[in-house]
C-alpha cells in the first residue's frame, strides 16, 4: 500500500492513546480505533507510521501488529486467545532437560531459578522430565499458570503471544510480563540449546539467520510489554 499521509500525530482517544494521520484515527485491520493505553507506546507507534516511505511495509510496524492483535483478537474473545498458549504450561521448555550430563547442568544453572521464581511468585510446582519424552505436571499447576494470564490485559496478552511461542515457554512469558527477569536474559535462556549445539558442532547460516529473525520479534513484543509500564 502506498503511504497516502503526510502527517502522524498522537491524540487524546475514548479508550486511551490514539495515533492520527492527517488528524484521522488509524483503524485495525478489524475496523477499530487503533489506540492504546500509554502515551509512550502510542508515541512509539506513531514513530513506526511516520518512518514509511513511499510505500508502507507492515513487516516494519511490530509494535502496531501488536496493538491490532490486541484490538481485534484478544479484547472480543481473551479466553479463545489465551487457550493455545496456556497449553505450554503442561510442556514448558524449562522442564526438559538434556541427556547430556554438561549441557543438563547448563540448563539446571539457567533455567532452575527461573522455575523457582514461578514456583515462588505463582504457587506452583514443577515435574522435571530428561530428554523429550512428555512428564505431566503436578496437579494444578498448568490450571494456576493458565489464570495468571487471564488475570492479564489484552494489550499484554497480544505482546506475551510471541514471546511464549518463540521460546516455547509459558513459564518465561510470566518472568518477563512479572519483571522478574530481563528481556535478553531470557532470550538466552530460551535459545541455551540453540546455542550450545552450535557451539559444539558448528554455526548454521540458515539457523544463525532464523533465529535473528526470532530475536527481533522477540525484542519488539519485549519492548512493547516495556512501553505499557
Amino acid at each position: 500500500m502506498k503511504r497516502f499521509y503526510r502527517e502522524v500525530t498522537v491524540a487524546a482517544a475514548e479508550a486511551g492513546h490514539g495515533v492520527l494521520l492527517d488528524g484521522r484515527p488509524i483503524r485495525t485491520p478489524g475496523r477499530a480505533p487503533l489506540a492504546v493505553t500509554t502515551a509512550a507506546l502510542a508515541a512509539a507507534i506513531a514513530t513506526e507510521w511516520d518512518a514509511q516511505s513511499e510505500s508502507i511495509a507492515p513487516q516494519t510496524m511490530p509494535l502496531t501488529g501488536i496493538a491490532n492483535a490486541a484490538i481485534d483478537l484478544v479484547t472480543p474473545d481473551p479466553a479463545g486467545f489465551i487457550a493455545p498458549l496456556a497449553l505450554y504450561g503442561e510442556s514448558d521448555l524449562f522442564c526438559y532437560r538434556a541427556p547430556e550430563a554438561d549441557l543438563a547442568a547448563e540448563e539446571a544453572r539457567v533455567w532452575n531459578p527461573i522455575l523457582e521464581w514461578a514456583e515462588t511468585r505463582l504457587g506452583v510446582e514443577f515435574a522435571l522430565a530428561s530428554g523429550v519424552m512428555h512428564v505431566a505436571q503436578p496437579a494444578g499447576t498448568a490450571d494456576t499458570l493458565g489464570k495468571a494470564l487471564m488475570a492479564l490485559d489484552p494489550f499484554r496478552l497480544a505482546a506475551l503471544s510471541p514471546i511464549i511461542t518463540i521460546g516455547g515457554s509459558l513459564v518465561a512469558g510470566l518472568a518477563l510480563v512479572h519483571g522478574a527477569f530481563d528481556s535478553e536474559a531470557l532470550w538466552q535462556a530460551v535459545t541455551l540449546d540453540e546455542r550450545w549445539q552450535e557451539e559444539r558442532w558448528g554455526e548454521d547460516a540458515e539457523a544463525t539467520a532464523a533465529r535473528e529473525r526470532r530475536h527481533s520479534e522477540w525484542q519488539a513484543a519485549a519492548r512493547f510489554l516495556a512501553l505499557l509500564g
